[in-house]
Formats: structure tokens, C-alpha cells, sequence
């Protein structure tokens, strides 16, 4: 019974194996390299300008400036996020790789303590007032 349990076991494991992504590959960053760091963005949040699918999801880049263990990393963070500590998960890092026509604007006086930003209204760009049989439901576009 023991033997056939065991079998089962090992047959299990490896259709689990086989399951996982075959090219999947180990990311490491050493000293010097730049990456970008990811900000979680709340439902309802504006991400930097932009809502829906295109929005950004990193911000950056940062320099690398110590590896604290196998998979966290010390950044070298701009004075606006001087609130932020500077030891990150290698989860939350994306390598950036150098290209001289990239133009990258950087706003991050906004972000909190958890990496998060709230939107601001700037004005009211269109208004529109739905009647339906029992309700009116105001439509509102905000910029």
C-alpha cells in the first residue's frame, strides 16, 4: 500500500513539473544595473496620468547599489522617495535595459510609504445627466 501511494506520489510531482513554465529562467541583477520598481495602483487610482490598460506599471529606473541577500536589493532612490525604504524583493523589479532613444519622464511625488498614489481631480471635462424610468444617474468625465 505504501509502495503504491508512493508511485502515485511521484507521478503527481512530475506532471506538476511539467506543468510549470519550461523556459522559465532565474533573474539576478548585480551592482551597477538598472531596474525599474513596480507601483501597485488602487481600484479607482489614477496610474501617473493615464487610466486603464495602458497605464504604467514600474517607475524608474534606479540604480542597484547592494545586494542585501540572494533576492533583495538596495536601491539608490531619488530624494521624492526619500520616505520609502530602500531594500526591495527582487519580485517587485524589472530589468531596465539601456536604449538611447527611450525618453523617460519620471513623477513620483505622489507615491506613499506602501508604493501606492491617490488621482486628483484637475476639471470637469464633460457632464451628463441620464434619465431612466424610477432614477437619474449623473455621467460625469473627469480630467
Amino acid at each position: 500500500m505504501v509502495l503504491l501511494i508512493r508511485e502515485r506520489l511521484k507521478i503527481a510531482f512530475s506532471r506538476q513539473k511539467s506543468y510549470a513554465y519550461p523556459r522559465r529562467k532565474d533573474v539576478e541583477f548585480i551592482v551597477g544595473d538598472y531596474v525599474f520598481l513596480k507601483v501597485s495602483s488602487l481600484k479607482g487610482v489614477i496610474r501617473f496620468e493615464k487610466k486603464g490598460k495602458f497605464a504604467p506599471r514600474y517607475i524608474g529606473p534606479f540604480e542597484i547599489t547592494d545586494r542585501m541577500r540572494a533576492v533583495t536589493y538596495r536601491l539608490e532612490l531619488l530624494s521624492s522617495l526619500s520616505h520609502v525604504h530602500p531594500v526591495f524583493h527582487i519580485s517587485i523589479l524589472k530589468k531596465y535595459v539601456p536604449n538611447p532613444s527611450h525618453v523617460l519622464q519620471l513623477n513620483t511625488d505622489e507615491l506613499d510609504e506602501n508604493l501606492t498614489f491617490k488621482e486628483q481631480l484637475v476639471a470637469i471635462v464633460y457632464y451628463q445627466l441620464r434619465q431612466f424610468r424610477s432614477k437619474q444617474i449623473p455621467i460625469v468625465k473627469v480630467l
